[in-house]
């Protein structure tokens, strides 16, 4: 089953906790051995596996024993900013979203630009 946006978070859950339960077992290792290698109850494996929630600290624990944490990285990218957000930025960081209110003006209230604008 592909994950996407149609599932509910319940089938998420259970989809992940059942390709975990996939991968853990093609390495050969019970939930018990694999709760020690990983510092978690093996109750909390058992949890993850039946698709119940676990912590985050929890999961990336057990993605670690799984060397599966680098898959973390693909599933939320750094941000890249646009090279004019750069350089708007000169090296800060952003850090407010402007918000619905801030899109339907341009800067110091001016309108943006539309087809037909021009003079």
């Amino acid at each position: 089953m592909n994950i996407d946006s149609q599932l509910t978070d319940e089938a998420v859950l259970r989809e992940l906790g059942e390709r975990l339960a996939v991968l853990r077992l093609a390495r050969n290792l019970t939930q018990r051995e694999l709760g020690e290698r990983a510092g978690v109850a093996r109750d909390v494996i058992q949890r993850l596996e039946a698709g119940g929630s676990v912590t985050i600290v929890n999961l990336i624990r057990v993605l670690r024993e799984l060397e599966l944490l680098d898959a973390l990285d693909r599933l939320i990218p750094q941000p890249v900013p646009s090279p004019l957000a750069a350089l708007k930025l000169r090296g800060r960081q952003r850090r407010r979203a402007a918000g619905m209110h801030g899109r339907a003006e341009g800067p110091a209230g001016e309108r943006p630009w539309r087809w037909g604008d021009e003079p």
